[in-house]
């Protein structure tokens, strides 16, 4: 009779992590060689393999190696020495075929992104709002931090884990809708905390004080809006959103603070706008406030910039990848609207550049405001601090020199 072997289970989501039956997997200081990547990269294609051309590119990038795929052979042998040094019985695990790496074991092996992937599907399928809930709920509880956290530098861990970070937002948004609707605001506050300690910048703490409102916890709720305000003003120099400022009014109301003690916030509130932040407007009606605003200028003095941010490769480069330059493209444009005033205006100019009109401020609060749009840019992924690039210029000293900006490398001239 064969014997049967204990499961091998990896986590991707958060910390990656491999146990063998109940034993965990320890790799000491191979944590982030080459041959620990390429057995994610093994582990995470499973039954699909990958292609040793793309294994290549993953792992030495554009590295100039006499013989890459010697080293990648390399690579393999070592991992499988890794692998028995953690504990996992003799084998070869890495199967090759017609150029293809399998990851190919003795044992069954589970990852915590198959079932991810199943139970989403299986809630999707699911009328019933309370076993569709429960689905939601296991998948939600499956996610632990961003997929490979300590490589988020990888072009394909990037792209990957902005996807499933993607699809952890809309189940959760899904499952707390659920929840809420049918009063479940306590297990509601269960699912939301962790989500706002990870992403503190999401505002799932909108989320937790309507909660706590309904569950009539005033004060934990307006401790968590002072929380959040504070964060938020503190990382990124920002105020939270109209949505956040709401409930603040809300929870005031309720707690009866006086008047005086809110009098700073009503301001904000009494401009009833659905939309915070700063105004997006296509190319032609962004030169057209570009041109009226440069005509009042002249009339009553009031400074205003000119700013362009570019995406580049972290080496003044363009991105050549589509679809990371889409993905950092929107970011950016999330970001820049998040982060600029309610007065101000902004339009793409290109697929990897924006630019945005500062009015009533001067060229050192130009370089704070890049800054503040740096950082929540690389918020979550620190590296991406260096894929942007910025020029800022007064507008009344472009038009009174009587010159044109040069935007791009391909001389296009606005």
């Amino acid at each position: 009779m064969k014997e049967k072997k204990d499961i091998l289970r990896v986590h991707f989501l958060g910390n990656f992590t491999i146990s063998y039956g109940k034993t965990p997997l320890s790799f000491g200081k191979n944590n982030t060689t080459k041959a620990m990547r390429l057995l994610q990269m093994l582990l995470y294609y499973g039954a699909g393999g990958v292609a040793r051309e793309r294994l290549i590119e993953s792992l030495y990038g554009r590295a100039e190696y006499a013989d890459v795929s010697n080293s990648l052979r390399v690579a393999a042998y070592r991992l499988k020495k890794i692998l028995e040094d953690a504990g996992l019985p003799p084998y070869d695990y890495i199967r090759i075929k017609k150029g293809v790496y399998y990851w190919d074991s003795p044992m069954e092996t589970q990852t915590d992104i198959r079932e991810f992937k199943v139970l989403i599907s299986q809630a999707e399928e699911e009328n019933d709002l309370k076993k569709k809930s429960g689905l939601l709920r296991e998948a939600i509880h499956l996610y632990q931090g961003d997929f490979l956290a300590g490589l988020t530098g990888e072009d394909w861990v990037l792209l990957e884990g902005v996807r499933y970070k993607n699809q952890y937002t809309e189940i959760l948004k899904e499952a707390c809708g659920i929840l809420m609707a049918d009063g479940q605001y306590e297990e509601t506050l269960r699912l939301c905390t962790p989500a706002s300690q990870m992403y503190p910048f999401d505002e799932w703490q909108a989320v937790k004080i309507d909660c706590y409102i309904a569950l009539k916890k005033y004060k934990e709720a307006m401790k968590e809006y002072e929380d959040t305000a504070k964060l938020f003003f503190e990382e990124l120099g920002i105020t939270p959103s109209e949505k956040m400022l709401e409930q603040f009014q809300s929870m005031s109301r309720n707690m009866n603070h006086r008047p005086q003690e809110i009098k700073g916030i009503k301001s904000t509130l009494k401009e009833g706008e659905e939309e915070s932040g700063a105004y997006y407007c296509n190319l032609p009606s962004f030169r057209d406030n570009y041109r009226l605003l440069s005509r009042l200028i002249e009339r009553n003095g009031q400074s205003a910039f000119l700013m362009l941010c570019s995406l580049t490769n972290g080496k003044g480069q363009p991105i050549q990848k589509k679809e990371k330059l889409e993905l950092l493209a929107g970011e950016l444009n999330n970001t820049i609207k998040h982060c600029l005033r309610r007065g101000d205006s902004y339009t793409k100019y290109s697929e990897s550049q924006f630019l945005a009109l500062l009015t009533g401020t001067d060229k050192e609060s130009c370089r704070i405001i890049y800054d503040r749009i740096r950082r929540y840019f690389s918020k979550e992924h620190k590296v991406w601090s260096q894929y942007l690039e910025f020029y800022v210029t007064s507008i009344a000293d472009v038009d009174t020199e009587k010159s044109r900006i040069q935007f791009d490398e391909n001389d296009t001239i606005w």
